[in-house]
């Protein structure tokens, strides 16, 4: 990506004053106005926006929610059901929280399913997608702690079941285990644990989205031809074509937003969890909130040995080993050329992987059966062949199309196609 000069220029006396010895406005003018962005850009590029704004919601709504909760196993469900029912604005800052999650996961999914498409994660943008790696599992650390807070039955099933996997770690397995709970089972000191994390990550995740935003200016932002910017005429400035292109977008997600939390706010809940927690019982059939379903079921799909390797130590791997997977995507996909969109072969691929990790998500929801286990045993081997077959063995066989010698060239050919499509018609 081709940097120019700051063209912030101070107007008045303070800000001139304020420019010469702490420049923050020339730094947020740098970052939301004046940064070029290629011109070829797609929706798909606005869901950054969508969650920097989404993180904002949480972190705000889960403020005002901390003022009411009661991290007391007696009080806890009744606190939360208390302010919602009776507080000012209960009705609207807790399921707005709950709901708020599930489109954070839902953005964050579209965010990464394009940047593994287009290939923002090749050089030199490996570190840019790491920290987003980061970002995602700092984000799944926070969902199970506050999924833990509500203190319904399925909140202290869940976490009895996943922090019990620890103890299937050799050596230190029951140490971690009994270091998490606060002793040997789900109870307060679990409960003491588990708020005062929730409220800690988050401003961990804004100290990563902050990282992952100065590496993105950096380096530049990628784009669907994976062409890097030859030109200054290549690129516009942030604001306000890509700032207008964002809020569009954020209001038609808003729109979707909105509908779920007035009129559907506990659809992706579950019923169980409007159940007083007993960490005495579980409840029949544990599953957790929808955005884990997919490595649920390949924990799940573990249900034989590996010789002295215990069933439920190779769940683990599975489940660990499929989320930290994503941090070495960089040197896994060996293809000289960035976006699927000349890769045929690897587009075939790639979007049978998307139908996979649906399959998985469908799987991990359904009962335990001797069917439900098979196919998610497939799903899961798909999962990692995609991986570590795919990817690094596919750049040798795959005939790709002709990329563009840049984004000018696919810009004008575009064009042409529009121009010649109309004439047609």
């Amino acid at each position: 990506m081709m940097t120019k000069p700051s063209s912030y220029n101070p107007k008045y006396a303070l800000t001139r004053w304020l420019d010469a010895r702490l420049p923050i406005l020339r730094f947020l003018y740098n970052l939301g106005v004046s940064f070029p962005v290629p011109r070829n850009l797609n929706y798909f590029y606005t869901f950054g926006g969508i969650l920097t704004l989404m993180l904002v919601s949480q972190i705000l709504t889960g403020i005002v929610m901390s003022m009411h909760y009661i991290p007391d196993v007696t009080l806890a469900f009744d606190a939360r059901e208390r302010f919602m029912r009776d507080g000012q604005f209960g009705w609207l800052f807790e399921p707005w929280h709950a709901v708020g999650s599930s489109f954070f996961f839902i953005a964050a999914y579209i965010h990464l399913a394009r940047g593994l498409y287009y290939g923002s994660h090749k050089r030199p943008r490996e570190l840019i997608w790491m920290i987003g790696v980061l970002i995602y599992l700092v984000m799944m650390a926070t969902a199970f702690l506050g999924y833990t807070l509500v203190w319904g039955m399925m909140s202290t099933s869940a976490a009895s079941v996943i922090s019990g996997l620890f103890k299937a770690i050799p050596v230190i397995g029951p140490w971690l285990h009994e270091t998490l709970l606060g002793g040997f089972n789900v109870g307060q000191p679990t409960l003491n644990r588990f708020y005062s994390l929730h409220y800690l990550f988050p401003f961990i995740l804004v100290f990563l989205v902050g990282l992952h935003i100065w590496a993105v200016h950096h380096v530049g932002q990628n784009n669907p031809t994976g062409v890097e910017v030859k030109s200054p005429s290549e690129t516009v400035p942030f604001t306000p074509y890509a700032t207008i292109k964002d809020i569009f977008a954020i209001g038609v997600f808003l729109i979707f937003f909105a509908w779920f939390l007035f009129f559907m706010p506990d659809y992706m809940g579950h019923p169980d969890n409007y159940i007083v927690g007993d960490t005495m019982t579980t409840s029949p059939h544990i599953v957790p909130e929808w955005y884990f379903l997919p490595f649920y079921a390949m924990l799940r799909a573990i249900t034989f040995d590996f010789g002295p390797i215990s069933s439920t130590f190779g769940g683990v791997l599975v489940l660990m080993a499929a989320v930290f997977i994503w941090l070495f995507v960089p040197w896994l996909d060996r293809s000289k050329v960035r976006s699927a969109r000349y890769r045929p072969a690897f587009k075939l691929f790639y979007w049978l992987f998307i139908v996979d990790v649906v399959a998985l998500g469908i799987l991990g929801a359904a009962p335990i059966t001797e069917s439900s286990v098979f196919w998610s045993q497939i799903a899961t081997l798909y999962y990692f062949v995609f991986f570590l077959v795919i990817m690094p063995f596919l750049p040798k066989f795959e005939k790709t199309l002709p990329v563009p010698s840049s984004i000018s060239e696919d810009l004008a050919k575009r064009e042409a196609k529009a121009k010649e499509g109309w004439r047609l018609w």
